[in-house]
């Protein structure tokens, strides 16, 4: 049976603008305790405490982002509940003798006074410095990079790739050496937060100083969703991270709650409430990332976009949370079934799923490469002749899943890299025509980069990561270590080097290369260096 949602959504989308229009100056904070509203007036203290960043490079442009919140755990972040005007430099150096752009942003309360400057006329790819300025305070200078001229041939493409990064799970510290590495951007894959409440000692991270009471529920209005992003952009670690390099940002399902899909929530939610969650979700998101166009205005953002940096490498970047249909067989690891393969079953749904491909199949890249959320290779979970798939990735969704690696594989010549995260591990696998077949021909490559925090301190291989190596063949490494990895595209070749900390359960852990290999232009596989 076929239910009509959009009066749902209409609603949803209206109880949304009620609640998120001028009239809550009052509302915001009033569920958190000891909260108290702060009348208009000049800004007081450090208003930049959760750092800048820049993203979505463009040949001629880049977005620059901050929030003014000199009081970051509190309502609106301490700032008054009135516009601020906020000063923005651009620079061809980092002493700012060379200002090439500058200009004044609005900082609006209903946005929680963050700032997006989408700024153009710059040159195509060469760094730039930014920085802000409001009521005498100067914020940190960030450190951003343009994409090369459309049309360039060669040159070279280094990128950062990692996801999962929940707070309680221990330190930033991967972030922090993410921030030396000199990479011309940064590929987050998804669950920038997670929404479950913060104990009062941090998680692994042990805390003396308790995380404040308002930090215990989990997040799903409006200002708490902004208090975890507060909490999360407060470590020095990750805002190093945002200060070296721009971000391209796509999210999974942390970011609104844990394995939503589309328009089912996971603690039975009627769909008009869930959706209201979503849209304060949505906005809470947009609000803390350097992310180019206007806010979402309810439960709808369109975030799937790509990316050309000459003619080296196309980056397309997908969205598998807000369109896909409800998991199959209740979630979970399962046996193959009709639900599975049910055609009716969508993970990035077919406008995405066409714009993808279309876009594939017209690239003149010599890489093209896939910003995806969750495994899309087959996982096999049993090592014996019975199968168990994951019913939250591709496998979940196995037509539709069909689709793509066809569009993939009839590419083959356009060396498809396929970047994935969710898993909270490093893997390494050749993508096959048949995954069964060891002898199949391979048509590109999938890189799982590990989780920045997610899981731990971690291990090399658990007992279900063997399981894993046992089951598929096609899978060449796995690591589930904190970290990330660092992709270097040339023409000739890509090199992966996956990249660890040995602990984040206390600060200053090492970084180190567990695994590196090699992918050859018009060659695809996996060759060990």
């Amino acid at each position: 049976m076929t239910h009509d949602l959009r009066p749902a959504v209409r609603l949803a989308r209206r109880r949304f603008l009620t609640l998120t229009g001028a009239a809550t100056a009052v509302a915001f904070g009033t569920n958190l305790p000891g909260a108290v509203f702060k009348p208009s007036g000049r800004l007081t203290g450090n208003p930049f405490t959760l750092g800048v960043a820049s993203g979505d490079p463009l040949p001629d442009a880049v977005v620059i982002w901050t929030r003014l919140a000199p009081q970051p755990f509190e309502p609106l972040g301490g700032a008054p509940y009135r516009n601020v005007g906020v000063d923005w430099q651009v620079a061809a150096d980092e002493q700012f003798r060379k200002v090439v752009r500058a200009g004044r942003a609005t900082a609006r309360p209903e946005f929680a006074h963050s700032v997006h400057v989408d700024v153009r006329g710059l040159q195509p790819g060469r760094h730039y410095w930014y920085r802000f300025r409001v009521d005498g305070h100067v914020s940190q200078t960030g450190r951003t990079r343009t994409a090369p001229p459309p049309g360039q041939r060669g040159g070279q493409l280094t990128l950062g790739v990692s996801s999962c990064q929940a707070w309680t799970d221990g330190y930033y510290t991967a972030q922090g050496h993410l921030a030396s590495e000199d990479v011309d951007a940064v590929v987050f894959l998804g669950d920038y937060i997670y929404e479950f409440g913060v104990s009062a000692a941090g998680g692994l991270r042990n805390l003396t100083d308790p995380v404040p009471d308002q930090f215990r529920t989990e997040a799903d209005t409006l200002d708490r969703y902004r208090l975890q992003y507060a909490l999360y952009k407060s470590d020095p670690n990750l805002q190093a991270a945002h200060l070296s390099a721009p971000w391209i940002t796509t999210w999974d399902d942390h970011e609104v709650q844990d394995n939503y899909a589309g328009l089912t929530s996971k603690s039975n939610a009627p769909v008009e409430d869930f959706l209201v969650r979503r849209a304060n979700a949505y906005r809470a998101y947009w609000e803390h990332l350097p992310l180019r166009g206007p806010a979402p205005q309810g439960p709808d953002y369109l975030l799937y976009r790509r990316f050309a940096f000459g003619r080296l490498a196309e980056l397309s970047v997908l969205d598998t949370r807000q369109y896909r249909s409800d998991q199959a067989a209740g979630d979970g690891w399962k046996a193959d079934s009709e639900a599975r393969r049910d055609p009716a079953r969508v993970l990035a749904g077919h406008a995405q799923a066409e714009w993808f491909l279309a876009g594939l199949n017209r690239s003149r890249a010599t890489w093209n490469v896939l910003a995806n959320q969750v495994i899309m290779s087959r996982m096999d979970l049993d090592p014996t002749p019975a199968e168990l798939y994951n019913m939250d990735a591709w496998d979940g969704y196995a037509t539709e899943q069909q689709v793509m690696l066809t569009g993939l594989a009839a590419n083959r010549h356009r060396n498809p890299v396929v970047l994935t995260g969710d898993v909270h591990a490093g893997y390494a696998m050749e993508m096959k025509r048949d995954f069964a077949d060891p002898s199949s021909q391979t048509y590109g490559v999938e890189l799982v980069p590990t989780s920045f925090s997610s899981g731990g301190n971690g291990v090399d291989v658990s007992a279900n990561g063997q399981k894993f190596l046992d089951a598929n063949p096609h899978l060449k490494l796995v690591n589930e270590k904190r970290g990330y990895s660092v992709l270097r595209f040339d023409e000739r070749e890509l090199r992966v080097d996956f990249r660890a900390v040995p602990y984040i359960d206390r600060p200053g852990a090492p970084i180190s290369t567990v695994r590196s290999f090699v992918v050859e232009a018009g060659n695809p596989g996996l060759e060990a260096v």
